[in-house]
């Protein structure tokens, strides 16, 4: 049957979608599917309606779905969540043996049986020739090893972040976060205190990324930093900080401040 239509497809709750080719234009948004993806078939869930294939655009090609999930397919796949579990321990008893700095944190098995990825990671790069062979015999399956970085871990481990809510890695955000930087947090004028700034994963809070431009287009309506203003009173008043939600500006002069409502600190007398 002929290609006519094409579809993103979820392998993960919190994974970004990715786009298959199908002939069935009835897919509906949470059915399960079998896909041939890098990890091999693996079993995955509608994400986005479906769309006519004259409406991509992209210059990847791409692979068909294999099937609309069966019975059979969905057993296999709660079964190898138990066989998942169990490639991590063992995984990781081999690796004590040898004696690797690498700590196994995921496993999985392809919905055939044929291959199993183990995520893991590791300060430096790491000699697991020796581990592959021994795996091979006990698993009896292709074996792809698969080293992560720090926010990846968070990703797919998870937790409760600082606002006592889980992570939104974990939860919602598709995308790499590696563009945090400190220049974020002085954006939207932070405490530049590194560790209450980190996540799980130790490095700067992906919200300092996303929540960026939101700061930015806000803080259009403030004047900058170290603007002076000359009040009724004669002195001259200086913009230490101000707060963008509550459109308050704090007014310093010598060791008196103030904060007053940013339309009336407009309506001062500005020094040039």
């Amino acid at each position: 049957m002929a290609v006519t239509h094409y579809v993103g497809i979820k392998f993960s709750s919190s994974g970004k979608p990715y786009y298959f080719s199908t002939s069935n234009p009835e897919l509906k948004i949470r059915d399960l599917v079998v896909a041939e993806s890098v990890r091999g078939l693996q079993l995955g869930e509608v994400a986005t309606p479906v769309f006519d294939i004259s409406q991509y655009k992209s210059s990847l090609e791409l692979k068909e779905l294999v099937r609309v999930a069966t019975e059979d397919d969905k057993f296999l796949h709660e079964a190898n969540k138990k066989r998942n579990k169990q490639a991590i321990k063992d995984a990781n008893v081999e690796i004590q043996k040898l004696g690797l700095d690498m700590n196994p944190i995921d496993a999985e098995f392809s919905l055939d049986g044929e291959k199993v990825t183990i995520t893991y990671v590791a300060e430096e790069r790491v000699d697991f020739r020796e581990l592959l062979k021994v795996l091979a015999g006990k698993f009896h399956c292709r074996i792809e090893l698969r080293q992560v970085g720090p926010r990846d871990k968070a990703k797919m481990v998870g937790g409760i972040g600082l606002c006592g809510l889980p992570l939104c890695c974990k939860q919602f955000t598709t995308d790499s976060m590696e563009g945090v930087s400190i220049n974020r947090a002085k954006n939207q004028m932070l405490s530049l205190n590194i560790p209450k700034l980190s996540g799980h994963c130790g490095k700067l809070i992906c919200c300092l990324l996303y929540e960026d431009d939101a700061y930015t287009d806000l803080k259009k309506d403030f004047p900058p930093l170290g603007t002076q203003y000359e009040r009724e009173d004669g002195k001259i008043w200086k913009v230490s900080s101000y707060n963008v939600f509550s459109k308050h500006v704090k007014l310093v002069c010598d060791t008196d401040f103030e904060f007053v409502p940013l339309e009336d600190a407009l309506k001062f007398k500005k020094v040039k």
